[in-house]
């Protein structure tokens, strides 16, 4: 399997910049208050004057009161629900609505919630037309890859409810349904493919971790091995997990005494995926394994050259020139 391009997620920050503060009462305030005239020879404009401040003195109250009385109110905790599951659906979002926050409006005047689900990751809500949906997920992968080219980059609007903010509890989930046997201990959003797919990288605790992409006809699954062949990169795995991936792979076969120091992807063909492994003493072996990993063949680096060009990881001796023919 070939990793797709990716194209960047940016438009989902985008869209969650644009959502503005949310809307508070503001009390409305008078401005600095006048002073009484002092000079002693007009005494009847000081007490105009007084009478004026005084009179900007009640007023006060009263506008702070209208100010506040004309501020829209807050969503209730309930209503805010309500009105998330109703832009979840309008958005075609699978959400059951547990817990929302009212974020404020857009520039246009659509509201906006962060909103947690029954399953699965969280979104960014905003009751436009269309409405607009954004994963949490989504937001907090785009801006751990804007981070790093920038540490100072504004990553727009985030998720902050704790359930949306754990990312490794939705990875661990569509790692399980994509078939992923290990225990994931990291995991991020990394963008689409060129079909438009998501996808998501995977951390394996002690083991090689994974690329999963969510097709329209089910999970697929790429070992951070071959990942690394496709000019690409897994930040969650090393080359000692691959390692002993490989060496677990190999347990029971001809190639098990070899204690796997490094690890090699070589391809695959009608026959098989094949790997090699460097041993920590000893020449190295490629093996050739069936789509579920059971060990199909082993080659000993030193009678391997055919076998997509041979031992890179292992120097081989040359072997012995052939004495010369006698004259």
């Amino acid at each position: 399997m070939f990793i797709k391009t990716l194209a960047a997620i940016g438009g989902a920050a985008m869209l969650a910049m644009a959502i503005a503060a949310p809307v508070s009462a503001q009390d409305a305030g008078g401005g600095n208050l006048g002073s009484a005239n002092s000079d002693p020879t007009t005494a009847n404009q000081a007490q105009r004057g007084a009478g004026t401040r005084l009179q900007r003195e009640e007023r006060q109250p009263r506008q702070s009161r209208q100010a506040r009385q004309q501020a829209p109110a807050l969503p209730t905790p309930e209503e805010a629900i309500v009105a998330a599951q109703a832009v979840a659906t309008s958005a075609s979002v699978p959400c059951q609505v547990t817990l929302a926050n009212y974020l404020g409006t857009t520039p246009d005047g659509a509201h906006s919630y962060e909103a947690t689900c029954a399953t699965g990751p969280g979104y960014i809500l905003m009751a436009s037309t269309p409405p607009v949906a954004v994963d949490c997920v989504l937001l907090a992968g785009q801006a751990e890859v804007d981070r790093a080219r920038d540490p100072a980059a504004d990553v727009g609007t985030q998720c902050v409810i704790p359930q949306n903010t754990d990312v490794l509890r939705v990875i661990s989930a569509y790692a399980t349904e994509a078939g992923v046997r290990c225990t994931v201990d990291q995991g991020a959003s990394i963008g689409k493919s060129s079909e438009g797919n998501l996808i998501y990288e995977v951390g394996c605790s002690g083991a090689d971790g994974f690329w999963i992409e969510k097709a329209a006809d089910g999970w697929k699954t790429t070992e951070c091995a071959i990942v690394t062949t496709q000019n690409a990169t897994c930040r969650y795995s090393t080359a000692a997990e691959a390692a002993a991936t490989l060496k677990t792979r190999i347990a029971g076969s001809e190639a098990a005494p070899c204690d796997v120091t490094e690890g090699r992807y070589m391809g695959a063909n009608a026959n098989g995926s094949f790997f090699e492994a460097k041993c920590s003493a000893g020449n190295g072996v490629i093996v050739r394994f069936n789509p579920e990993y059971a060990v199909q063949q082993v080659y000993p680096c030193e009678t391997a050259q055919r076998i997509g060009g041979g031992c890179r990881l292992t120097i081989v001796p040359e072997a012995p020139a052939a004495p010369a023919a006698p004259q």
